[in-house]
């Protein structure tokens, strides 16, 4: 053999083993990488993409509002189709666009830009459909048993209704639309955000503020905790809050390096340590309740038929305190798990 074909020759068995290394070192990063960046399971609930769903607190429901698949109940349990709903969903402004399932999986709230519906889950049945004439639907939520429904609009103006009785409560402390509400489950107490860089909550019996939550720019997510231990206030720039709901101190902000950070969904766990959190990027995070720091994140699946791919979370739900189901506007239900 003459030199020049051995240098050759080892020059080839060099880019060979660094080939090789390449390929060794890709397979274990890719080995190594969180077993959450894949769900454990997924399902389609709509085939090409939802408008709007949510889960139920204690993951064993999920409601989902699609084109063509109408408003759908599905047992995640089972993977099921329980009911399928129609709320007149026949153009553009009548598309179903928030829904809310009760804390006790007793009933449904659906709501289109001005009309809003219950479904009773154990008979199917719907239990009611009512118009907004002065303004449109901007978010909605739902007590236990259907005692109440909550109606956030563009109006500045959140209604709390309660169906079986006919009451009407109008809150009037916001100066501009309303952005997001939640409820307690047993429906005494409301948190609201708008444009006018203030949450508030108050009690739905009188109306009165109990905590007033100041932001620097407007109010784009609110949510409280089920059990009533937790108040989460974000606005459209860098404040992202944890209140507690007993005293209205400040628990913890959220820490991150981001110069804007959206959220599109959240959920506190059930032993009260970690809360999660869905964004319209994908994005799925765990943070730690106290401290305020991100303890992992990855991303839910895309829709397959758009350019450049992306989904919106619109729900999550603890299933336990080590795993956690999504609904996102891909169609797709997952099941992640915390701990690996």
């Amino acid at each position: 053999m003459t030199r020049e074909k051995s240098i050759n020759l080892l020059k080839c068995s060099k880019r060979l083993n660094r080939g090789i290394h390449y390929l060794l070192l890709a397979m274990l990063l890719a080995a190594c990488q969180p077993a959450s960046k894949v769900p454990i399971q997924r399902w389609q609930h709509a085939v090409e993409g939802a408008y709007a769903a949510n889960i139920s607190n204690d993951g064993k429901y999920s409601v989902v509002s699609s084109i063509h698949h109408g408003i759908n109940l599905w047992d995640i349990t089972n993977n099921a189709l329980v009911y399928s709903w129609s709320q007149q969903q026949n153009n553009a402004d009548n598309l179903v666009l928030a829904v809310d399932i009760t804390d006790n999986n007793s009933h449904v709230l659906t709501a289109s830009r001005d009309q809003f519906s219950i479904w009773n889950i154990a008979s199917g049945q719907s239990e009611g459909f009512w118009k907004i004439s002065d303004s449109t639907i901007r978010d909605i939520a739902i007590a236990n048993n259907a005692q109440s429904a909550l109606i956030g609009q563009s109006n500045g103006v959140v209604l709390h209704v309660s169906p079986q009785s006919g009451r009407r409560l109008e809150f009037l402390g916001h100066k501009e639309k309303v952005n997001s509400v939640d409820l307690l489950p047993n429906g005494r107490i409301a948190i609201s955000g708008g444009n006018d860089f203030v949450a508030y909550v108050w009690d739905t019996q009188s109306g009165q503020v109990i905590y007033r939550f100041n932001h620097p720019s407007r109010i784009t997510y609110v949510a409280l905790d089920p059990k009533g231990r937790f108040a989460f206030t974000a606005d459209s720039k860098k404040s992202a809050n944890i209140w507690d709901l007993k005293t209205g101190k400040l628990i913890s902000q959220l820490q991150y390096t981001n110069r804007q950070e959206v959220y599109s969904a959240v959920q506190f766990s059930p032993n009260g340590l970690f809360f999660a959190t869905g964004a319209p990027s994908r994005k799925v995070s765990i943070w730690d309740l106290h401290s305020g720091k991100r303890l992992k994140s990855w991303r839910v699946t895309p829709r397959e038929d758009i350019r450049p791919a992306g989904a919106v979370v619109y729900s999550i739900a603890f299933s336990d305190n080590n795993h956690i189901l999504t609904e996102s506007s891909s169609g797709y239900a997952e099941l992640w798990p915390i701990s690996q």
